[in-house]
């Protein structure tokens, strides 16, 4: 009598970031059946999702449809879906169309969104930047705000207008505070005729002591003089207190502004409730030493879903270069699994952080070598366009990176989601 063929192992990947897709590039070969779930049809570079919202990238020179990226891969079936609980004990992952999907392993690489500290209710006046549509929806409030300054009488209204505040200074909040006040003095300044886009405020606002805190204390101190040194007002050691369509509240004073960008905080997705398992203050999942959920050794999870701390003890950050590496080394144990071993516990390697400060200026802290100015500039920018996907696309970012560095002209200042009729 013939044996019918073994079933393959079932993976089912939820999320198809940094983590999520890693782990699925690193699971070929293996005798396994992926399923991955993403409620977006694309992967994003999202350390370039800022340059997005300042004009400098289009979003398909970020941003990449997931079935080409796995085109070459038939044991992997993408769904475009939205996952809105687990069952773990039937071993189900619940879609929001009452479908479901069974695993034998599941991955959770959910990612993150911006979290406003107990006040929803800003999100609207100050939105974050976690997607594309984030990305689009800045773009054209920084736009329209210089386009409608521009037929403005009243000098009062007009200064709001031209009033742009970023709450948070870390790596995203400085570097959007730097991109609008190069936009505003480079590269905008010669097309407007009723008013001087150079006079615009970029206003950064940070409640602890120092810009970039993940950064040694001379890099941080660089920073904030290389903010000034273009314009950027940096006001530390001030808590929002209030955001609303006519600007902000901090430190007792009000701030009249009608672009507001939020960078101060983030909150993990529902997985850790979908598990009724342990998480911090962010909701991120409290995972294993091996990256499983607690209870659930068939359950990884990977990437702004979960905390965890490096071989020092300090918690991994939340960037694109740990997520992979969570990504790589779950699929590894998948792997070992699949063939009755196992893996030492994750171990994070730190390759670096890395910021820009506007236009051809960054800080670079590898550890062992820091580094700032303009070589931190083209470290940073080569390290970026090594990591997009595809030869195509490294060099459109690279000529358009060209284009602004050398005629201070930004290709994608087009603004979208409407007419001039439409309010912001």
């Amino acid at each position: 009598m013939t044996q019918a063929p073994a079933k393959p192992h079932r993976v089912v990947i939820v999320g198809a970031g940094f983590g999520g897709l890693e782990a699925a590039f690193g699971l070929a070969g293996a005798p396994v059946e992926i399923t991955l779930i993403d409620r977006r049809n694309h992967h994003l570079f999202q350390p370039l999702l800022y340059q997005v919202a300042t004009a400098s990238l289009a979003t398909s020179e970020i941003a990449w449809p997931i079935r080409y990226l796995l085109r070459d891969r038939p044991e992997v079936t993408t769904l475009f879906a939205n996952v809105c609980g687990v069952d773990a004990a039937a071993k189900l992952v619940e879609l929001d169309d009452g479908g479901s999907i069974p695993y034998d392993t599941l991955i959770l690489a959910t990612g993150a969104r911006h979290a406003y500290f107990g006040h929803d209710e800003w999100e609207p006046f100050a939105p974050g930047l976690k997607t594309l549509e984030d990305a689009t929806t800045l773009r054209r409030r920084i736009l329209v705000a210089f386009e409608r300054a521009e037929r403005e009488t009243d000098p009062d209204k007009r200064a709001a207008l031209l009033t742009f505040v970023i709450i948070g200074a870390g790596p995203t909040g400085v570097e959007m505070a730097g991109t609008i006040a190069d936009l505003a003095k480079d590269t905008l300044a010669p097309d407007f005729r009723h008013i001087d886009t150079r006079k615009a405020r970029v206003v950064l606002i940070e409640a602890g002591p120092r810009v970039l805190a993940g950064f040694p204390d001379d890099l941080s101190a660089y920073a904030q003089a290389s903010l000034e040194k273009i314009g950027v007002e940096v006001m530390l050691g001030e808590t929002v207190t209030e955001c609303s369509a006519d600007g902000v509240v901090f430190g007792g004073k009000r701030l009249e502004a009608r672009t507001i960008v939020w960078a101060a905080g983030v909150r993990a997705s529902r997985a850790a409730e979908w598990l009724n398992a342990p998480a911090d203050r962010a909701h991120r999942l409290q995972v294993e030493p091996d990256l499983t959920v607690p209870g659930h050794p068939d359950v990884f999870a990977v990437g702004d879903t979960i905390t965890i701390k490096d071989p020092d003890g300090n918690p991994v950050p939340g960037i694109a270069p740990a997520a992979k590496q969570e990504g790589r080394y779950v699929a590894a144990l998948i792997k070992a699994r699949l063939d009755g071993k196992t893996l030492p516990p994750f171990r994070y390697k730190h390759a670096g952080s890395l910021a820009q400060i506007g236009k051809k200026k960054a800080v670079i802290d590898f550890g062992w070598l820091k580094l700032r100015g303009s070589l931190a500039w083209w470290i940073w920018g080569l390290a970026h366009i090594y990591f997009l996907i595809g030869v195509r696309h490294r060099i459109a970012v690279a000529m358009n990176w060209l284009w602004i560095h050398t005629r201070d002209q930004r290709a994608a200042r087009l603004i979208t989601q409407g007419s001039s009729k439409v309010a912001q």
